[in-house]
């Protein structure tokens, strides 16, 4: 295609805009509204698979020493730990730093197990090379002697990827729907300005114009649509996250979790957001005249 050419389409796709006056701002909201939806949605799903990320690669698994065991035999125990291949890293824990723990985490009614009424055991904190591998570590460890038990919150790390993963479905299924109802709107929009250059179209086809002489500026129409479409939600998304993050990410600081950084992820769902309103507004309009043309 000459360069004089597309830009005859271009100027032409811009005038037709202007010209279909309330059919196009009717378009133009429907694109705003689905991709305001989509960018939201983009954006909980991006995030939630973050933090599941942080939490799958944070999974531990405590061994608790048995009362009574001697230094000896926590120094024998570890080194029969450090020796299974899937283990990365081992911490100590004593049963005071537990009980510090508790008293942090529940109150501090809790001070009175302080001293020789600590019921708490000492602990090898023990990571996995592989968040899957924890389970592994937990059935070894527990086989090992001066083990009195063996646990790594599995089934609570399971429940919380099993609900991540219905988010990211459902996420997906609901972003897909929305898309199509917004390439479904701009198809009929660009349709009925069709319909409204019948005549025109016509004219053309008799002295020899090309179908895709003819569709191009119409799904270049589509695209202008799908693109200042897009502009409404970026500037609502964009200030709307760096808003939350400041909140959101004050609540996870002291839990060694965080949201995907403003500075990049924004970048990324902006980006995003510009194609998919330019793709579902050319598809819209490719649907239309393929329609037409054939008639």
């Amino acid at each position: 295609m000459k360069i004089s050419t597309f830009k005859r389409h271009v100027v032409e796709s811009l005038k037709s805009l202007k010209r279909n006056g309330w059919m196009s701002v009717a378009a133009l909201s429907a694109v705003t509204v689905t991709l305001l939806l989509v960018g939201i949605l983009f954006s909980i799903l991006m995030n939630v698979n973050k933090v599941a990320s942080d939490i799958e690669n944070d999974v531990q698994v405590r061994v608790l020493i048995d009362r009574g065991t001697n230094k000896k035999q926590e120094a024998k125990l570890k080194q029969n730990l450090a020796k299974l291949h899937s283990v990365s890293k081992i911490k100590f824990s004593s049963k005071e730093q537990e009980l510090k723990n508790v008293i942090g985490s529940y109150g501090k009614e809790f001070k009175l197990f302080g001293g020789d009424d600590n019921p708490l055991n000492d602990v090898f904190v023990v990571s996995a090379k592989k968040p899957e591998q924890t389970v592994t570590i937990a059935k070894e460890a527990k086989k090992m002697k001066h083990v009195y038990d063996a646990k790594y919150g599995g089934a609570s790390a399971k429940k919380l990827f099993n609900i991540v993963d219905n988010i990211q479905k459902w996420g997906i299924a609901i972003s897909l729907l929305l898309l199509f109802v917004a390439v479904f709107l701009i198809s009929n929009t660009i349709r009925i300005t069709i319909l409204s250059r019948k005549n025109e179209i016509s004219i053309m086809r008799l002295v020899g114009a090309t179908n895709g002489f003819i569709r191009w500026p119409f799904i270049l129409e589509g695209a202008w649509t799908g693109l200042f479409g897009a502009i409404i939600p970026i500037i609502i998304v964009d200030l709307g996250y760096v808003w939350l993050y400041g909140i959101i990410s004050n609540s996870l600081a002291s839990t060694g979790y965080s949201l995907l950084t403003p500075s990049v992820f924004l970048f990324q769902i902006d980006t995003l957001l510009i194609l998919i309103g330019i793709v579902i507004g050319a598809i819209g309009s490719g649907i239309s005249m393929r329609r037409f043309l054939r008639i």
